[in-house]
């Protein structure tokens, strides 16, 4: 493994997406090197969160989402698929940590929200401001 496993696609060598971050590296490594590829970053941190207001909260604090969000599903798409809030000269990375008890408490939003990161990944896939979202598995 490489020191810096978001390094390809920070490069440009490998597409951004919806990517796993190794548990035994700090997340502030990713974070870090996002940021000094010109890349803006967000920390989505579900540390507590076992329900779908608890989720959407955390996403308009942690991403400071327009005033227009709607904290549903649909508005949660739409902001992330339509990113002109959030401006950048490179890409966008969401690293989302802590969102295993989510995960199972909530096994069918969780799965509505993993569809959600992968459209919202594969719309900025082919621009030159790709969105990746980064679990944190540790």
């Amino acid at each position: 493994m490489t020191d810096d496993p978001l390094a390809p696609v920070l490069a440009g060598t490998t597409p951004p997406g919806v990517l796993s971050w190794p548990a035994g590296l700090p997340t502030a490594q990713a974070v870090d090197a996002a940021r000094a590829a010109q890349w803006e970053a967000a920390v989505l941190d579900l540390s507590g969160v076992t329900d779908k207001a608890g989720l959407m909260t955390a996403f308009a604090d942690a991403l400071r989402l327009p005033d227009w969000f709607g904290a549903n599903w649909d508005a949660l798409a739409d902001s992330l698929t339509d990113l002109e809030w959030w401006p950048t000269r490179g890409g966008r990375l969401i690293l989302v940590r802590e969102w295993q008890v989510f995960a199972k408490a909530r096994p069918d939003e969780w799965g509505v929200l993993q569809e959600i990161f992968a459209d919202a990944a594969a719309r900025w896939r082919e621009t030159d401001t790709g969105l990746v979202v980064l679990m944190a598995l540790g």
